[in-house]
């Protein structure tokens, strides 16, 4: 039935993010596979407590450009998911944009929160999620990438515009802002998985508990 199609598709998107976030912990596992994992053993984002670490063996005969690839897949999904993280926290704490979705004059937060603003009988219409959909498009061609050749770092795109200070920290300053990045990267990816799958679970009330403490 429809419930169960919905759900199916929910379930899907999950496992699919899943196998994404995967390849973002930059991977290894033991020392002795080859030459090459030693050569990323250091990289930024092996830190304490596991170090480098590749339960999958993404990185095993890799080189660096194979690296540098994996590297802004991680940054990317870690980003998107820092803002679904919030975007969950703000929405389910009953703050929505002012105003009308559409031109029928149906409110921002007539429609439900997380998951259930894009699957199930409540969910936008289809043209809303066409329209997300070939923004992000958008964003991801044209805009979220290294226009101008100047990056630093993959995942760097500032393009000569958006620089916010960051030309006046040193070595040591960076490498530490980009490791904060990385692990709350990792870490949202982790917890709007757990919300995703904790509003399949009847009557769980998500994190709409913790709002009155």
């Amino acid at each position: 039935d429809r419930s169960n199609r919905v759900l199916t598709k929910v379930k899907t998107t999950i496992l699919a993010t899943l196998l994404s976030a995967a390849a973002a912990f930059a991977p290894a596992k033991q020392a002795v596979q080859t030459t090459s994992l030693s050569a990323f053993q250091n990289e930024l984002g092996a830190q304490e407590p596991l170090g480098f670490y590749d339960p999958w063996g993404f990185l095993v005969d890799a080189d660096q450009e194979r690296f540098d690839r994996l590297r802004y897949v991680e940054l990317k999904h870690g980003r998107i998911s820092m803002l679904a993280f919030v975007g969950q926290i703000v929405t389910r704490a009953g703050l929505h944009l002012p105003g009308s979705v559409d031109l029928d004059g149906d409110s921002f937060d007539s429609f439900p929160d997380g998951a259930a603003a894009l699957f199930g009988e409540d969910a936008i219409p289809t043209a809303g999620l066409v329209q997300l959909i070939g923004f992000v498009g958008l964003l991801e061609l044209f805009v979220m990438k290294d226009v101008t050749g100047e990056a630093e770092f993959p995942g760097d795109f500032r393009n000569g515009a958006l620089d916010f200070g960051w030309d006046t920290f040193g070595p040591q300053t960076k490498l530490r802002k980009r490791a904060i990045e990385l692990n709350n990267g990792r870490a949202a990816m982790m917890g709007i998985l757990g919300l995703m799958m904790h509003e399949q679970i009847e009557g769980n009330p998500v994190i709409g508990v913790f709002i009155g403490y």
